[in-house]
């Protein structure tokens, strides 16, 4: 597909391709006019007077893609442009909305989602005929002791906390949902949660999210759900429990349960799921239990057994987001602001979920899968970021705009296709050796590396014939 570049954007894109797919997706997807359009219609209270929101955003961007240490130095390098005072951006910060936050990285998903599906770079659904969305939450670490009520405080300050929506798909997080309460039980969001729910989708949980309430306004919504039961959820047995099989974690039996008491004839139905681990987990646990409205024609005891380990595929993007990106910012005390800089971390996952996606059509999905790295993906976006923004005007990235999405998607493939991907490869680690104790001596608190070295080359030679 060709389009119409400035000489040296189609030098970069022939030689370092994986930044500007990257930066064109930002710039298609989420453009400073198209950001404060969407701004103006989703904040409730906070206005726009000379700081605009998406000059908050790219200040953001900047720290979570490690392309600046902070928010601080971000503003530093572009503070000329800007016009506002370093503190009147960390008052936008400290302002920005909840509503904001959650909607931002909807919005977000929406755009990436659409470019993915175009690519045909989409994962297979882990159960056919369902779309499955994975929900986990996530609370944000203790910052420094910067608020002046924190400084005399021993306890480390929560700024928040959220609870993630994942599509193992398309690989993106379609949905967050702030909390600026730490302490809040990741429970009383589902309500916000419930809303969003849609026909034909399977919400996978943990024992946090399972409640009647939940369940019950999930299928009410023509959805399904597989999450594993807390011990607190009533119910009541219609069945005895009977062999399902086996699976590699273990062996599997199911049974018909209904939700409540014993009198109440109109809770809803579901399948029980057991399954006796051939090895306890980290906490000990011999045995999970799970709960379904999946049709046993759909899904067997031993394939929902299966299903529901995908919910660690949100786990593994949680991982990503603190290693090939900055989710969390530690000089961001207050809770809305630390909430949006966690929020542009995972649009930033989304970012490269639509690179993998393009590399995924072109390269294969198990090459990608198994070779390439995020860390190294995001590390060379980094690099190139301030060589970008030195020889290139922000002008010679708004051809991107106009792009309709099967334009922008034919021209991502093509860039796909010029990616060496050993520049990216994954060097998975092996199994962990247990670690020699060490031997303390008090009169040789330290020693010479020179000379332990020494002594190896002079054992190797005694040993060799």
């Amino acid at each position: 597909m060709s389009i119409t570049l400035n000489p040296i954007l189609d030098r970069f894109a022939e030689r370092t391709p994986v930044p500007v797919m990257a930066r064109s997706v930002l710039e298609r997807c989420l453009n400073a006019s198209q950001l404060d359009a969407w701004y103006e219609t989703v904040a409730e209270a906070q206005y726009t007077r000379n700081l605009l929101f998406s000059t908050v955003f790219e200040l953001m961007t900047e720290v979570v893609f490690r392309q600046q240490p902070s928010v601080n130095a971000a503003y530093q390098a572009r503070s000329p442009d800007i016009g506002v005072s370093v503190t009147s951006v960390y008052n936008k910060l400290n302002g920005l909305e909840p509503v904001v936050t959650a909607g931002l990285v909807r919005f977000a998903s929406e755009q990436a989602g659409a470019l993915i599906e175009h690519l045909g770079g989409a994962k297979p659904a882990p159960l056919p005929g369902w779309r499955m969305k994975v929900l986990d939450g996530n609370w944000l670490s203790g910052r420094e002791h910067r608020l002046k009520e924190l400084r005399t405080l021993g306890g480390a300050p929560l700024p928040g906390k959220s609870v993630a929506v994942f599509d193992p798909a398309l690989e993106v997080f379609t949905d967050l949902f702030p909390c600026e309460d730490a302490y809040t039980q990741e429970r009383a969001l589902l309500s916000a949660v419930v809303n969003t729910v849609q026909a034909g989708e399977l919400w996978l949980g943990d024992r946090n999210f399972c409640t009647r309430a939940f369940i019950e306004q999930v299928v009410e919504r023509q959805a399904t759900v597989l999450i594993r039961e807390h011990e607190g959820l009533r119910w009541t047995p219609l069945e005895p429990m009977r062999e399902g099989g086996r699976t590699a974690g273990g062996q599997v039996a199911e049974q018909r349960i209904r939700l409540g008491a014993a009198e109440d004839a109109e809770g809803l139905e579901l399948r029980r799921v057991r399954l006796q681990l051939n090895e306890p987990t980290r906490n000990g646990e011999t045995t999970v239990y799970l709960l379904t409205s999946l049709p046993a024609p759909a899904a067997s005891a031993a394939r929902v057994a299966e299903l529901y380990l995908t919910r660690w595929t949100v786990e593994t993007a949680f991982l990503r987001l603190t290693v090939a990106l900055r989710c969390e910012i530690d000089t961001l005390g207050y809770p809305r602001a630390a909430l949006f800089g966690f929020a542009v971390a995972a649009v930033a996952f989304n970012v490269l979920a639509v690179v993998k996606a393009a590399l995924r059509q072109v390269h294969g999905v198990e090459v990608i899968e198994q070779s390439v790295s995020s860390y190294y993906l995001s590390t060379e976006m980094a690099n190139l970021a301030e060589a970008l923004k030195t020889v290139l005007d922000p002008e010679d990235w708004s051809v991107f705009q106009a792009l309709s999405t099967a334009v922008m998607a034919a021209w991502l493939l093509e860039l796909a296709g010029r990616v060496n991907l050993r520049k990216y490869r994954k060097h998975p680690r092996g199994p962990k050796k247990a670690s020699p104790k060490r031997k303390h001596d008090p009169q040789r608190p330290h020693v010479s590396v020179a000379r332990i070295l020494n002594e190896r080359k002079v054992q190797r030679k005694t040993k060799s014939p």
